[in-house]
């Protein structure tokens, strides 16, 4: 047997011990991880993955493992309003990520998941003149979160798995065609939940 062939038949032991004790797990190294833990981007998937402390420290450079993992940042800043209309955007509650290869797709949650469009670039650009903080957020691994249902004005940048936690909320509490009664209060203490971190 390889040593790569071992390195796994250990993982996937370890990953089936935690997922016999109901216990979440690392998604790079089978380690156990506390209920707060770090997440890493996996660029070639396009998906979020926990991290233990250890294999988050590894991914901590723009560079680590050839990019292929992101260090997810952990900041929230809320800004005041941020034209969304202008960027062709129908629906109030979406998320806009900018991507690495200078494109900015738009995703709305929807009771099937996430829907997705493509943002003009020249209107995302005009959009981070006028609000720079745009224009610092991060690759792939931040986006703009925006909730204008129901009178709401909230504009975020926040970390990407923060969206996907939104994305979740949306699906679990729809019901019927209209979303019913229990999907947007449960939207709105979402939102309130939200703490500024540096």
């Amino acid at each position: 047997m390889t040593m790569d062939g071992a390195l796994a038949r250990v993982i996937r032991s370890a990953a089936g011990r935690a997922a016999a004790a109901g216990t979440e797990t690392c998604e790079l190294c089978a380690a156990p991880v506390a209920g707060e833990h770090a997440h890493v981007y996996d660029t070639a998937q396009a998906e979020v993955r926990c991290a233990c402390g250890p294999c988050s420290v590894l991914f901590a450079g723009d560079g680590a493992a050839g990019g292929h993992f992101r260090l997810v940042p952990r900041r929230r800043v809320r800004l005041g309003r941020v034209d969304t209309e202008a960027l062709g955007v129908p629906v109030g509650l979406v998320f806009f990520v900018p991507r690495a290869d200078g494109t900015v797709t738009a995703q709305g949650p929807s009771p099937a998941g996430a829907m997705r469009w493509e943002v003009d670039a020249a209107a995302w650009r005009r959009a981070a003149g006028q609000c720079p903080e745009l224009a610092s957020m991060e690759p792939d691994v931040e986006a703009l979160l925006v909730n204008t249902v129901r009178g709401l004005d909230h504009h975020w940048i926040v970390p990407v798995d923060d969206c996907f936690r939104m994305v979740a909320v949306v699906r679990r509490e729809w019901r019927g065609l209209s979303g019913g009664s229990r999907v947007w209060p449960a939207v709105e203490e979402f939102f309130a939940g939200l703490t500024e971190r540096r």
